[in-house]
């Protein structure tokens, strides 16, 4: 593709590459030394006043926003976007340009790899300066989108699910729009210099200034939709949600792309963390020798570290503890009281090791300023940290902590007598 950015008024040219799986969106930059390429990615976007604009290094693109779009909309995983200057062209100011250019081509291939998305299992939820972004779990992908102008003005919706069919045909002609308020305060700020009534659409007052008709009467909330899927191709994988945006815009859509991204970090960060087989101070047939506990009710399933002064347990927590079947089934849950339950099993093996105790039966006596913090929920590892306060004969207190991911989830300090079986 040929033609002329919209911010620099600079011409450019744009030749769409296809990549391998994995490769995600990067673009090149052609004209400059050593043909930098810069990911697109939400950690990449530094400014997002009237367009998306991504930096990495030396090397800067503004406008990514329509390319990406188009991509994404078509159902395109992975791309290599060339061009010769600093941001795409424009076109007629849509997607459509891009659009047509890919089918031209021959459209988007499958590749031989598994397509990974982003499905929140919960709300996402982005608000800031009377943006509102909430993504909601769907086994689709759809957006429910209001776009409110400035004293309401050109107040529309539109809700759909977003098909590469139906983004060809109703939201890639949907072509940018600008406020005739806000254009010379765009101009004094260098933006908007290839910008014409040839590649966008001016609102003034209730009337609108354009080269061609409206192309839809709800034109505007098609391109804020349009814009919404560009923005969140910087979340790197797909999405599987649905989508309700009031008065979205390029800041608070890369917001939410950031959220999503943080989420699924958070949701990597707190996996079970693999252990070698041979790790551990006690394994499982170790732990069973000091403990008279048994399923359904050992709560360790390793110990870590272990000395007089305390120890350090693993609860791996799986969707097939007996007790998510009764407890919030809809909404699996660890009960808190097994948590404290896990904390009293590993606070005994410290004292039943002591020479002293052997062949002895721990019970508890008391449970002081136990909290639960967080939600222990299936596939969480449970690392559970005891610490002997003190130890007299047959008595034993000690403090306790539940970690998930480095984050403390209950705690309590717990008093417990040894007796003979």
């Amino acid at each position: 593709m040929q033609g002329t950015a919209l911010h620099t008024g600079e011409n450019v040219n744009l030749t769409i590459h296809p990549a391998p799986p994995g490769h995600g969106f990067k673009f090149r930059r052609s004209d400059l030394p050593d043909e930098p390429l810069i990911d697109a990615v939400v950690a990449n976007v530094r400014t997002v006043e009237r367009a998306t604009t991504l930096v990495e290094g030396h090397a800067k693109i503004h406008t990514v926003e329509h390319v990406l779009s188009a991509l994404t909309g078509l159902g395109a995983d992975n791309a290599l976007i060339e061009m010769d200057a600093n941001e795409p062209p424009i076109g007629d100011g849509s997607a459509r340009g891009f659009v047509e250019a890919i089918l031209a081509a021959g459209g988007t291939v499958e590749q031989e790899a598994l397509r990974v998305y982003h499905e929140p299992s919960d709300p996402v939820v982005y608000e800031a300066n009377g943006s509102l972004l909430t993504v909601l779990p769907d086994p689709k992908f759809r957006i429910s989108c209001t776009q409110v102008g400035p004293e309401g003005r050109f107040t529309q919706f539109l809700s759909a699910e977003i098909t590469p069919e139906f983004y060809r045909d109703e939201i890639a002609p949907a072509r940018t729009f600008v406020f005739y308020e806000d254009v010379k305060p765009l101009m004094d700020k260098g933006l908007i210099k290839g910008g014409s009534l040839e590649n966008a659409v001016v609102a003034r007052g209730e009337s609108v200034l354009s080269k061609e008709p409206l192309r839809f009467p709800d034109e505007f909330v098609r391109h804020k939709i349009l814009d919404i899927i560009g923005d969140l191709a910087l979340a790197g994988r797909r999405l599987k949600g649905h989508i309700v945006a009031v008065r979205p815009g390029h800041g608070p859509n890369t917001e939410l792309a950031r959220a999503l991204v943080k989420r699924h970090t958070d949701i990597v960060a707190s996996a079970p963390r693999p252990m070698a087989a041979e790790g551990g101070v006690l394994d499982i047939n170790e732990i069973q020798r000091i403990l008279p506990h048994r399923y359904p009710f050992l709560m360790v399933d390793r110990v870590l570290e272990i000395s007089e002064a305390g120890a350090v347990g693993v609860k791996a927590v799986t969707v097939n503890e007996p007790y998510f079947q009764g407890h919030f089934p809809g909404h699996p849950v660890m009960p808190g009281v097994l948590q404290v339950e896990a904390m009293a099993q590993v606070a005994s093996l410290v004292m039943m090791r002591r020479s002293e105790n052997i062949g002895k039966i721990g019970y508890f006596m008391s449970a002081d300023g136990v909290k639960f913090r967080r939600p222990v929920v299936p596939g969480d590892t449970l690392f559970i940290h005891c610490e002997m306060i003190s130890v007299k004969k047959r008595l034993g207190k000690a403090a306790c902590r539940c970690l998930v991911n480095n984050e403390v989830v209950s705690e309590g300090e717990l008093l417990f007598g040894l007796v003979d079986k």
